[in-house]
């Protein structure tokens, strides 16, 4: 017995030591390290940890689904095209400077003394791509697939509920993503589509998916501390920008290098191009580029701050409410049809984001007590050490989070459970212990409540109450202005009287 259980153990010793040594062995592939720029596909082989999720109990039935996604892969916006129609005509510059010294002209990669901006001329930017499209719809196609007994029924906008921001983007990853969902399940052309509908809310007043747009708290707050993080940012891009100086004999700029950076992820998210922009960085260059992109992310955007994520209470009510009313719903019996079965939301990174930070993923146990206390958490290390906060898995293009409610029947009585999803695959909640299928109660009382009793307007209309103050005593200021000259006139109507 003792030979046949030490047996057992040299086995696992040695799968082990294969499993680590294929993952050492696997090359490394930029596409993987982009940061919010990642593609779909390529972020959900990204993984920090060998999670097992939970299995999922054989009388447990699903029968609500949240569904809180980002906007599929997109075009470069218009502040980003103008930044590289920048770095176009600064490197013909630096390249015909650089020829003049024969020395260096051999060192210049053949590629970057010819390149022009793909996007040289473009008025308009931000929109989704046809890759984009395909990300949403194709996830469209495997929710229905993975829960059936949700996606049964016939469609009605009350039942299944497809909201949107207004930024065009996300609007028509919605669409994409509802093609998909309803593929064939109507009479519409020869892909037999259906008419589905798709609303939102004013870019003005939509606090519970552009909660960022509308909380001047928050905007406040990060034009406040994006000077530190390029402070943050400054020694590592000075050791790289050195670096390609004395490698390719160009006299680059800080500013060169972010925006070659920029432009290799964007060739290999967009275009599929990693022989350009990115052979300039090495593997390691790269690692250190995408944990400042991680940084930015985490003090401006994730953890780094309580505000950024606790403005996204509005989000977090609503889908707790969804979940409690489709509680209410099973209990009391309501009839199949009349009751909604899946809210599904299309929105952005700072959607996504802080509602990832709001039901406290990518955390371990420790860290969760501590924001639920409201202290401050350390930034994510520096490579090579692992973190578990990366944008390319936290937030790529189409990134996702699910919560399913499921009911589960025991003795004669009903319980329920969410399971979260984070990129289609069961995720930790540390505010459950660890687990990924967590008691609706522990849920909502442990994840949920601490952020719940903070109110939006005491979180975000801080400053827009001191603009108000402000603006009113400027009012007054005129108005004190236009009497005293009013009075002056009309005193000296008297004197000529």
């Amino acid at each position: 017995m003792l030979k046949e259980g030490m047996n057992i153990m040299i086995l696992l010793l040695l799968f082990l030591a294969i499993t680590q040594f294929s993952n050492a062995d696997e090359p490394f592939d930029v596409r993987k390290h982009l940061a919010t720029v990642t593609r779909y596909a390529d972020s959900k082989d990204i993984s920090a940890n060998s999670f097992v999720s939970s299995e999922i109990p054989d009388q447990c039935t699903p029968i609500h689904l949240n569904l809180v996604a980002r906007h599929g892969t997109r075009a470069p916006t218009k502040k980003k095209i103008r930044e590289l129609e920048a770095l176009d005509a600064h490197l013909e510059v630096l390249v015909r400077d650089a020829k003049e010294h024969k020395q260096y002209s051999e060192k210049i990669p053949s590629w970057l003394a010819e390149w022009r901006s793909p996007w040289k001329g473009k008025v308009t930017g931000g929109e989704l791509i046809t890759e984009g499209e395909d990300e949403l719809y194709h996830l469209g196609i495997r929710v229905r697939e993975r829960f059936p007994d949700l996606f049964n029924e016939e469609y009605h906008p009350d039942v299944y509920s497809i909201k949107t921001t207004q930024v065009p983007r996300a609007s028509a990853s919605a669409v994409a993503f509802g093609m998909g969902l309803f593929n064939e399940r109507g009479k519409l052309g020869p892909g037999r589509h259906r008419a589905f509908a798709v609303t939102s809310e004013s870019r003005a007043s939509d606090i519970v998916l552009r909660f960022h747009d509308c909380c001047q708290s928050y905007k406040a707050f990060r034009k406040s501390q994006e000077p530190n993080v390029d402070k943050l940012k400054e020694p590592l891009l000075n050791e790289i920008t050195r670096e390609l100086v004395r490698q390719y004999g160009l006299n680059f700029t800080n500013q060169d290098v972010s925006s070659l950076w920029f432009l290799c992820k964007q060739e290999a998210s967009l275009l599929n191009i990693t022989n350009q922009a990115c052979s300039l960085f090495s593997p390691s260059e790269v690692s250190l580029l995408e944990w400042t992109d991680d940084l930015e992310l985490f003090i401006l955007k994730g953890y780094g701050d309580t505000l950024n994520y606790r403005m996204g209470v509005p989000l977090l009510e609503d889908v707790v409410q969804s979940m409690e009313q489709a509680i209410k719903a099973k209990e009391e019996g309501y009839a199949t049809g009349i009751y909604e079965k899946a809210r599904m939301r299309f929105a952005h990174a700072e959607t996504l984001l802080p509602f990832s930070c709001l039901i406290g993923l990518f955390l371990e146990e420790s860290e969760f007590e501590r924001i639920q206390r409201e202290e401050s958490l350390e930034l994510p290390p520096k490579p090579p050490k692992n973190r578990n906060w990366r944008g390319s898995n936290v937030a790529p293009f189409a990134g996702n989070n699910m919560l399913i409610l499921y009911s589960c029947q025991s003795d004669n009585s009903s319980k329920y459970f969410v399971q979260v999803l984070h990129n289609e695959r069961p995720i930790a909640l540390p505010g459950c212990h660890g687990s990924s299928f967590c008691p609706f109660e522990i849920f909502k009382d442990k994840i949920a409540a601490p952020h719940l009793k903070h109110d939006y307007n005491m979180l975000c209309n801080v400053i827009e109450q001191k603009q108000k103050d402000s603006a009113s005593s400027k009012l007054s200021q005129i108005l004190g202005w236009f009497w005293s000259l009013r009075n002056a006139g009309s005193l000296a109507r008297k004197d000529d009287l």
